[in-house]
């Protein structure tokens, strides 16, 4: 389930007092806690009422009031949201939250409603559906693209060109046989162990990604899409959609640059490369 924690606001807060260096570290170490125990999933700190506003609604009418505004305990100063098991495992962890100001102060917990909440109002599930596209749709704006170019063993050649005509930078740079794991029996030509596995430069204000390939046979078509995607059901279904009518290059699958990873060309003759970010 799904809570939102918020820290009520306090004098000192609607004051504009910001924390010691010493509270600060101490909720540094507690959003640390959070997020290794795969809790946290957000949470700001917000500023004092008196830069905010109120709009009042009334029917068609809209009436904006300005900040500060009275009742200090029911302002908030700050929130978390956070996906735990049960109201109980919220509640533990907010005990073990430092006192988020100098002064007394409260914490509110308050579960979130998910859709299920709103069956009898949604029988046929149609609402359901489309919250589930727009959940979608948000995860996938903070998805990231990068193309990806194979040089067929020309790849440091291209490199160094780069560097010297373009002003490329290059940031990481792999040979086969630096890697951490075996590469399978077979998948290299002979003579590639010293070729690179995988290159990160920059041209401008853009990262290009670049591997020798496996062999010098295959020529230069094109490129590979490399497409870091939020979560793993993300990569599943988008690697899925691009698999329908195409050709699966690579399973998804764990690999020590990244928890999921997989190598797909679509219908259309575009390669890609689906990944999560690594932890």
């Amino acid at each position: 389930m799904k809570v939102m924690v918020m820290v009520k606001a306090s004098a000192s807060s609607e004051a504009g007092k910001m924390p010691s260096e010493a509270l600060l570290t101490a909720m540094g170490e507690f959003n640390a806690q959070l997020v290794d125990a795969g809790v946290m999933e957000s949470g700001e700190g917000l500023k004092p009422s008196s830069e905010g506003y109120r709009v009042h609604f009334n029917g068609s009418e809209r009436t904006v009031s300005q900040g500060p505004f009275a009742a200090t305990n029911e302002l908030v100063a700050g929130f978390w949201v956070w996906n735990v098991n049960s109201m109980e495992e919220a509640l533990e962890w907010v005990k073990k939250c430092p006192n988020p100001m100098e002064e007394a102060s409260d914490i509110e917990i308050r579960a979130l409603y998910g859709m299920e909440d709103f069956a009898d109002a949604d029988p046929s599930g149609e609402i359901a559906a489309q919250e589930d596209e727009l959940r979608q749709t948000l995860e996938m704006q903070k998805s990231s693209v990068r193309n990806y170019l194979f040089f067929a063993g020309r790849c440091q050649e291209a490199l160094d060109f780069y560097t010297q005509h373009l002003g490329a930078k290059v940031e990481f740079k792999m040979h086969f046989n630096e890697s951490p794991e075996p590469m399978p029996a077979d998948m290299l030509q002979k003579g590639f162990e010293n070729k690179i596995m995988h290159a990160a430069f920059k041209v401008g204000d853009v990262t290009i990604l670049a591997s020798d390939g496996c062999n010098d046979t295959d020529t230069f078509s094109g490129f590979s899409l490399a497409l870091t995607v939020p979560n793993e059901p993300q990569a599943h279904r988008v690697f899925n959609a691009l698999a329908q009518d195409g050709k699966v290059v690579m399973p998804l699958a764990k690999v020590f640059w990244s928890p999921l990873y997989g190598q797909v060309t679509d219908k259309f003759g575009v390669a890609w490369m689906i990944m999560l970010p690594d932890a």
